[in-house]
C-alpha cells in the first residue's frame, strides 16, 4: 500500500509538472501573439495614411499664412506694446508705460464709453429685429421664399465703406430721407450726424442695415424646430407667445447665444462705417469732438496718424484681452441657459 501510494504520489507530481509546462508554453503562445499584434498596430499606427498626408498638404498653405500674417504681427505688437515706437527710429524699451499712459489718458476714457454705450444699445436692438424678420421669413412658403431670404440677405453685401457714405446722405439732418419720413408724422428729426447728442444713436441706426446675416442665421434656426413639438403644445393648449416662449426659444436658444457673441464682438471692433462717416472731414469735425470716436478709431488714429506704434500695440492689446474675456464669460453664461439638443438626446 505504501508503494503504492508512492507511485500515485510521483504520477500527480509528474501531471503538475507537465500542466505546468504545458501553460507556461501556452502563455508564451499568447505572450508572443500579443506582442506580434501590438507590433502590427505600432506599424499601423506609424504609418500616415495617404489622405491625411493630402490633409496636410493642403492646410499647409493656411498655416504658413496664419504664421506669417497673424500669429507672427500679433507676438510682434505685443512686444512693441513695451516700447517707444513710431516708425522713424528703432524701438525703444518702455516697460509698462504705454499701459499705464492708458489709464491718464481722456480720450480712451471717452472711446471706450462710446464704444460700450454703443454695444448695448446695437447688440439687443439688432438681435430683436433680426429675429422679427427671421420669424417672417419662416412664415412665407413657395417660390418667394428664395427671393424675400435674398433681399434680406443682399444689404450684408454692401461694403462698409459703401454703407457709410450711404447713410451719410440718408441721416442728413437737412435732406436725409430719415428725417424726411419722420416729417410724415410731423416729426422733426435731429441732427444725426452733426448733433453730439444724437450721433450715437444714428450710428446705430445705420449698424442695422447689416442685419441680414444674424437674420438668416436665425431663420436656418428657426427651420430645425421640430414642428410636432409646436403642434404638441397647441393641443394642449398653448397660444402663440407661450408656444414661441416655451418652444422656440429653447430649440434656438445656441443660435441666439452663437448670433449675441458675434455681435459683440463685431461692436467693441467698430470702425470701418463710422470713419468714412464721422473722420474723412477734419473741419466737421471740430462741431461734434469726441462724440463718434471709437475704440477701434483711436487705435487707428494712434497707429497711423500721429505714428505712436508702442502705444497703438498697447491698446490693441487690451481690446484683444476684453474680448476674450467678455467671450469667456458669455461662454460661461450661455452654458448654463443654452439648450443644446443633440446634448440632451445623448443623455
Amino acid at each position: 500500500m505504501k508503494k503504492g501510494a508512492e507511485e500515485r504520489t510521483s504520477g500527480e507530481k509528474g501531471a503538475a509538472e507537465k500542466g505546468a509546462a504545458s501553460g507556461a508554453a501556452g502563455g508564451e503562445a499568447v505572450a508572443g501573439k500579443a506582442a506580434a499584434e501590438g507590433g502590427r498596430r505600432a506599424g499601423r499606427a506609424g504609418r500616415v495614411r495617404p489622405e491625411t498626408r493630402w490633409a496636410y498638404v493642403f492646410l499647409l498653405p493656411w498655416l504658413i499664412g496664419l504664421v506669417l500674417f497673424q500669429a507672427g504681427p500679433m507676438l510682434a505688437s505685443l512686444a512693441l506694446s513695451f516700447t517707444d515706437y513710431d516708425l522713424i527710429g528703432a524701438p525703444e524699451f518702455a516697460g509698462t508705460a504705454n499701459y499705464a499712459r492708458m489709464t491718464e489718458d481722456p480720450k480712451v476714457a471717452r472711446a471706450i464709453g462710446n464704444t460700450v454705450v454703443y454695444t448695448l444699445l446695437h447688440v439687443p436692438l439688432a438681435i430683436i429685429l433680426a429675429l422679427a424678420l427671421a420669424l417672417v421669413l419662416n412664415r412665407i412658403t413657395g417660390r418667394a421664399a428664395g427671393a424675400f431670404r435674398t433681399i434680406f440677405y443682399l444689404p450684408s453685401m454692401t461694403p462698409y465703406v459703401a454703407v457709410g457714405v450711404l447713410f451719410l446722405f440718408l441721416l442728413n439732418g437737412q435732406a436725409g430721407m430719415v428725417n424726411a419720413f419722420l416729417a410724415l408724422f410731423g416729426v422733426e428729426g435731429p441732427q444725426w450726424t452733426t448733433d453730439p447728442d444724437w450721433i450715437l444713436m444714428g450710428i446705430v441706426l445705420m449698424s442695422l442695415w447689416n442685419l441680414g446675416s444674424t437674420t438668416i442665421i436665425l431663420f436656418a434656426a428657426l427651420r430645425n424646430v421640430p414642428r410636432e413639438l409646436s403642434e404638441a403644445a397647441m393641443i394642449d393648449g398653448a397660444g402663440a407667445w407661450q408656444r414661441f416662449r416655451a418652444v422656440t426659444l429653447p430649440m434656438i436658444s445656441s443660435a441666439l447665444f452663437f448670433v449675441v457673441i458675434i455681435n459683440t464682438i463685431s461692436s467693441l471692433q467698430m470702425f470701418d462705417q463710422v470713419y468714412t462717416m464721422f473722420f474723412g472731414n477734419q473741419i466737421a469735425q471740430q462741431s461734434y469732438g469726441d462724440a463718434a470716436l471709437f475704440y477701434v478709431i483711436y487705435l487707428f488714429q494712434q497707429a497711423f496718424q500721429f505714428l505712436h506704434m508702442g502705444y497703438a500695440s498697447a491698446l490693441a492689446w487690451v481690446l484683444f484681452v476684453v474680448i476674450a474675456i467678455i467671450t469667456l464669460i458669455q461662454v460661461k453664461v450661455g452654458n448654463r441657459l443654452v439648450y443644446y439638443e443633440a446634448e440632451e438626446h445623448a443623455g
